[in-house]
């Protein structure tokens, strides 16, 4: 019996016979020959079906198999420079395991909202795929940037009795006899981690229940969130610095191939190196005056904003102390200009815009008392939180950084929706 394998391990077996299990990616046939690109998540190989191996019945059968159907196919492993992964397989035996209905996706071009509605097939398509196999090793970098600094990961809650991010995009949902949130951040919960392991860090999902339709937001979407104590605001940004360089490191080792498929210029990626350029918010607003943008002192950064300053660097930009005012109540205030937030905002290069946001929280119980209330939020769902200041309270910081707008920013896509899996926006719940 021919030994089973995958198609990733396929150059492991050249001249032997294999057994691969998959589906029918696509088909052409000429003559007596049929060529079938196989599919089996691992990767693609093309098949050769020569006619005079199989029954003419079998054959025929064959040519008519449908796209996406599910099938095991046994023969010689040769290498091929001009194949797909540089190997084909000279079939001897087919096993149709399940033949596809007519499947709904085909070469022809499709609109984004069809392809969006069929999300559950599209995943089989090789753009997509190669997306979320570079998504996986984005989130793999940075558990393991986390592991190796001796980070403890430590799972945040998704129902929350209060807000982080603010009260005007949360998703409420009843709760037995109580009203709670879906969480917007496991910030908070991080920060009580901190006190009791030093160094820890979450991955998870998050929701904003924000009506924004832009190609940078979505209502659901997943953060990795270290928190650190006894760390200020130049060694949390080093920390972040130093998670992206690791990132694209693994990413340009691992996942070139998807990249190439997804035609991104890697040459973008790979000028990218230490240190990344550091300004402050009135240094932003200078450039942002100079390119003739009319933007208003003391608001925050739109999309728009972002994209002018981004563009005048090549590589990820800190933006530093913005004013407090349109920061969270968490953030601890700048002691040589109280009026200024110890925080920062990287935005990606080539217009992607904000991918990570954090700084140094607020560690003192009577300051963050005060703020609290002047952000009009309750003050008992937060009575946990002002614990962690009461008990042993120390300077810590941490950030927060987005899975889609990385994934999106990395692969070169315009969209963060072909960035996860299954996307939520204002308009899509289905599949």
């Amino acid at each position: 019996m021919a030994p089973r394998t995958t198609i990733a391990e396929i150059s492991r077996y050249d001249g032997q016979t294999v057994t691969l299990s998959g589906w029918l990616y696509n088909k052409t046939h000429k003559g007596k020959l049929i060529f079938m690109m196989l599919r089996d998540g691992t990767g693609f190989i093309q098949a050769v079906i020569f006619k005079d191996n199989f029954t003419e019945t079998f054959f025929e059968e064959l040519q008519r198999l449908p796209q996406e159907s599910s099938i095991k196919v046994t023969g010689q492993v040769r290498a091929d420079k001009r194949a797909r992964g540089g190997y084909e397989l000279q079939a001897s035996e087919v096993d149709v395991v399940q033949m596809a209905q007519e499947y709904p996706i085909s070469p022809k071009e499709h609109g984004i909202d069809f392809l969006m509605d069929q999300r559950h097939l599209w995943l089989r398509s090789s753009k997509p795929h190669a997306i979320l196999k570079v998504r996986h090793q984005v989130i793999a970098a940075c558990r393991e940037y986390f592991n190796n600094l001796g980070f403890l990961l430590l799972d945040a809650p998704i129902f929350t009795p209060a807000a982080c991010e603010g009260t005007t995009t949360l998703f409420e949902t009843d709760y037995f006899d109580d009203k709670a949130y879906l969480t917007q951040s496991g910030q908070l919960y991080m920060e009580a981690g901190a006190m009791a392991f030093g160094k820890v860090y979450c991955l998870g999902p998050t929701f904003r229940a924000e009506k924004s339709k832009t190609r940078r937001h979505l209502t659901e979407f997943w953060m990795i969130e270290p928190e650190v104590a006894y760390c200020d605001l130049d060694q949390d940004m080093d920390l972040a610095e130093g998670m992206i360089l690791h990132i694209l490191e693994q990413v340009l080792q691992k996942n070139r191939d998807e990249l190439e498929l997804l035609e991104r210029d890697i040459s973008k990626l790979e000028i990218i190196k230490r240190p990344f350029p550091r300004i402050t918010y009135d240094e932003a607003v200078q450039i942002l005056a100079k390119s003739g943008n009319e933007f208003v002192y003391g608001n925050d950064f739109g999309a728009p904003d972002e994209t002018v300053i981004s563009e005048k660097y090549t590589s990820p930009i800190m933006v530093t102390r913005y004013p407090a005012s349109v920061k969270a109540f968490y953030m601890k205030n700048d002691p040589d200009d109280p009026q200024k937030a110890l925080c920062v905002d990287m935005l990606a290069p080539e217009g992607y815009g904000e991918i990570i946001g954090g700084g140094q929280r607020e560690d003192d119980y009577d300051t963050l008392l005060q703020k609290i209330k002047s952000h009009g939020l309750p003050i008992e769902p937060f009575e946990w939180y002002l614990d962690l200041r009461r008990y042993g309270s120390v300077p810590h910081a941490g950030f927060g950084l987005g899975i889609e707008r990385t994934v999106a920013w990395i692969c070169g896509i315009k969209h963060v929706r072909e960035a996860i899996p299954f996307p939520r926006t204002m308009s899509r719940i289905y599949p």
